[in-house]
């Protein structure tokens, strides 16, 4: 919907392995980092939206995470909302709490993502990511993936599908093979994807890693699932984000001196789809919805975050978000334009290839990188002119297409 919530403050940890932290510390974290960002005291918080999506598998906690975590910091005696949405889990929760505060509930309300999702057995790791599938028709989705990858004369590792590696990661190889055989982009395109954000992260002092690597050193890499190598595929780790949303009444009281808009939040499902319809279809129709709300286009966009879980994404995602044409993903890439100083920045941060992606945390923050951008101070990361900033962050996966999808868009 239509938004008309403020972007009070921000905090975030560093992401990557801290097996030495508990979910409540990371959290804690995150959120005492946007209330001190905010100017406000956490007896101001109204509400809370939290964001988890791994607990129970990881740690064993259920049912009320964000209580736990918001004790932990001395909140209480407010409204907590657990949400839990797969790899959308966090921008689920901002897009309640904007709305929320836009509809006129709540004049100050923190909203928060925080994972852990590092294991010493791998194996629990990689069964939340096949528990964001529908697991009574598991056995469908790894014949598709099977029967697809067969099609196009490709023996793939099915039995390490979910084992000994992420499911998804089989999901996003069938699309990029297909993006491959449709419109001819090159592993040397995915290739380039991962090169670009791991120099972005290398500028992130938040990022799970900070070494740049060249298309050859990705290409060279250990195979995940062709046509994947390790670093075209986003890592497992822990972290938090948070924001302290406001409402414009009391942005004016705050006196917030650089003051970021939520111009506008389009959340869907997926859904059976009609003849003619398919994954591209809640792509596109989110996207659009999130364009008129917001009154721009994607030639209006100064900075873009995106759902790169592995490199074919953010090629296919450029595509749906209208920064270039259908199949020229690949060459937008190769052209630089997405590279920090070209045309349209994406994933300065270093997207969840290079910053990681503990997925309850993903979705806010991308919002904490483009709140920073719009508002001058992204350091070295810095889009210069950036007034208009968009996220896009998707989670699961049910029959043919993501299950949940949320594109919200900022302005300073």
């Amino acid at each position: 919907m239509k938004q008309n919530a403020f972007i009070a403050g921000v905090g975030m940890t560093p992401f990557g392995r801290h097996l030495n932290l508990s979910l409540r510390s990371l959290a804690s974290k995150a959120m005492l980092a946007a209330i001190r960002d905010a100017g406000v005291d956490a007896s101001d918080i109204q509400a809370a939206y939290m964001g988890n999506a791994a607990a129970g598998v990881i740690t064993g906690q259920v049912c009320v995470p964000g209580e736990i975590v918001l004790r932990e910091v001395g909140i209480g005696r407010i409204p907590v909302v657990n949400v839990e949405n797969a790899c959308a889990t966090a921008s689920t929760a901002l897009n309640q709490a904007a709305t929320m505060v836009t509809l006129g509930a709540y004049d100050v309300v923190l909203a928060c993502g925080y994972e852990k999702l590092v294991h010493a057995d791998k194996s629990k790791s990689f069964a939340v990511f096949s528990g964001a599938t529908d697991i009574e028709r598991m056995g469908e989705l790894v014949a598709s993936i099977d029967t697809k990858m067969r099609a196009v004369g490709l023996s793939p590792d099915i039995d390490g599908a979910g084992a000994n590696r992420s499911l998804f990661m089989d999901i996003y190889a069938t699309m990029a093979v297909e993006h491959m055989q449709k419109y001819g982009t090159t592993r040397e395109q995915f290739a380039a994807v991962s090169a670009k954000n791991s120099y972005h992260g290398s500028l992130n002092e938040r990022a799970q890693f900070s070494d740049v690597l060249t298309v050859e050193q990705v290409l060279a890499a250990r195979e995940i699932a062709w046509p994947l190598t390790l670093p075209m595929c986003s890592p497992i780790g822990d972290g938090a984000a948070a924001v302290v949303l406001v409402s414009e009444r009391k942005a004016r009281e705050l006196g917030l001196q650089r003051p970021v808009r939520i111009r506008s939040s389009a959340f869907q499902t997926g859904w059976n789809f009609a003849p003619g319809e398919d994954e591209a279809t809640v792509f596109e129709t989110t996207i659009a919805m999130a364009y008129e709300e917001a009154g721009v286009g994607p030639g209006d966009l100064g900075c873009v975050e995106l759902h790169d879980a592995s490199a074919p994404s953010e090629i296919i995602h450029t595509e749906y978000l209208g920064l270039c044409a259908k199949g020229e993903g690949g060459r937008l890439v190769e052209s630089g334009e997405t590279r920090l100083g070209g045309r349209i920045p994406v994933n300065t941060s270093g997207g969840l290839l290079r910053k990681g992606h503990p997925i309850g945390a993903t979705g806010i923050a991308q919002i904490v990188e483009l709140t920073e951008q719009l508002q001058g101070r992204a350091g070295a990361r810095q889009v210069q002119g950036a007034k208009v900033g968009l996220a896009e962050n998707g989670g699961g996966f049910v029959k043919d297409s993501v299950a949940a999808l949320v594109v919200t868009i900022l302005s300073s």
